[in-house]
């Protein structure tokens, strides 16, 4: 016997002159097919109910003509399903449904209807595991497929991770090796140039070239432990301090350089500025931070500096009226040794480490640092620091014009 899917509701999918639709559900089938499979019902012309009958095993047998039969394989009643039917489904229960006119075979004389109905709950039950076991099975592949991923990438990292951290140790080893070399050699350069006697001219070049190479390889490697300190060390030196106290002494500090170059040096802070944080730290964040600002701006321009509070952050903003920094180099410009314009660095005696610097002291806080700038207009740097509740808050308002 063909199965067809069941569908909602008990509904006829093709009508024939016999109207099947009229044939009602006069037998509780869920009832009779919660211990059997199969049931076959028999109507008259009218649709009235006459009969039905269950197998005790759960199973109707058919023969190829159509003939029901009993469990000695002989006709039950000679009335053989037509080959043109109808189907009709129900899905109170899960069973697949068909119900066909009968006739006589031999005077073609309509007699009613018959339907068979059989159970689909061992389908659906199979059905159901398979959809259980498929979900697990994909659950677990998935999670066996992280774990394995997060493995391999570790095992991947490894190496690279290694690697990464030998490097970082030779360059903080060099820098350190490399601080009394270049301070014997700074201090006999500066010896020379003090007592020229005897001198050629053409050697005080070459002393003053070397006096300021010197120089500048020592602010490299000074830089360069900085940041081997800064990476390194597990725990900052943190002290209960007003960022306002250490920003109005930068400032103090660099006003005369500024009103060397005419430059507008101003700031408005804030009280009551604390957090919990290195000192030594986070005034070399800001040093860079107003250095830089002073190196890039033109006489005339201003650099401003401005502080602010959120419910969990302090803000910190420098901003200069400089030459600005084009789009494409604002994501380069926290790159360690990068620089717009690597000549004009070199005679600046510029590291190209100062903004890399000042990233890391504000990662190890906590923070963040970004910059927004347009060629021609200035930059403003952003910082951005935790506040710590347990920090001793001062009282003292300060606002440098």
């Amino acid at each position: 016997m063909e199965q067809k899917q069941a569908i909602q509701s008990y509904e006829e999918e093709c009508q024939l002159p016999d109207n099947l639709e009229k044939v009602p559900v006069e037998v509780d089938e869920d009832d009779v097919l919660v211990g059997q499979k199969q049931l076959i019902q028999w109507y008259d012309q009218e649709c009235n109910y006459l009969h039905h009958q269950v197998d005790q095993q759960g199973n109707l047998r058919i023969d190829q003509q159509g003939n029901l039969l009993d469990q000695q394989a002989n006709p039950i009643i000679d009335l053989p399903f037509l080959p043109e039917q109808a189907q009709v489904k129900i899905t109170s229960y899960p069973a697949m449904v068909r119900t066909s006119p009968v006739k006589d075979p031999e005077t073609g004389q309509f007699l009613g209807y018959v339907r068979v109905s059989e159970s689909l709950e061992d389908l659906y039950d199979l059905q159901r595991k398979l959809d259980w076991g498929l979900g697990s099975g994909i659950v677990i592949a998935l999670a066996l497929s992280g774990v394995g991923g997060i493995w391999l990438t570790r095992q991947a990292m490894e190496p690279i991770e290694e690697s990464f951290q030998r490097l970082k140790q030779f360059t903080a080893d060099a820098s350190h090796e490399l601080r009394s070399p270049l301070m014997a050699i700074k201090s006999n350069a500066a010896v020379a140039l003090k007592y020229p006697e005897g001198m050629r001219p053409t050697d005080t070049e070459k002393f003053e070239a070397i006096a300021s190479g010197t120089k500048q390889m020592t602010r490299l490697t000074e830089g360069l432990l900085l940041l081997a300190r800064t990476d390194k060390a597990k725990h900052l030196d943190r002290q209960n301090l007003n960022l306002a106290l250490i920003l109005s002494d930068l400032v103090r500090l660099y006003q005369t350089q500024a009103w060397e170059k005419q430059i507008d040096l101003k700031a408005q802070l804030t009280r009551d500025l604390c957090l919990l944080g290195d000192e030594m730290l986070l005034r070399q964040l800001f040093t860079n931070l107003i250095q830089n600002a002073l190196y890039h701006t033109p006489s005339g321009g201003v650099v401003a500096i401005q502080t602010s509070c959120t419910r969990s952050h302090l803000i910190v903003k420098v901003q200069d009226t400089g030459v600005g920094i084009a789009p494409e180099h604002l994501e380069k410009i926290f790159e360690r040794f990068w620089r717009v314009d690597q000549s004009r660095s070199y005679k600046a005696q510029k590291s190209g480490l100062g903004l890399a610097i000042a990233q890391a002291i504000a990662h190890r806080h906590g923070g963040l640092i970004t910059v927004e700038s347009q060629l021609g207009v200035g930059s403003c740097f952003t910082v951005s620091l935790p506040i710590s509740p347990k920090a001793v808050k001062y009282t003292k308002a300060i606002k440098l014009g």
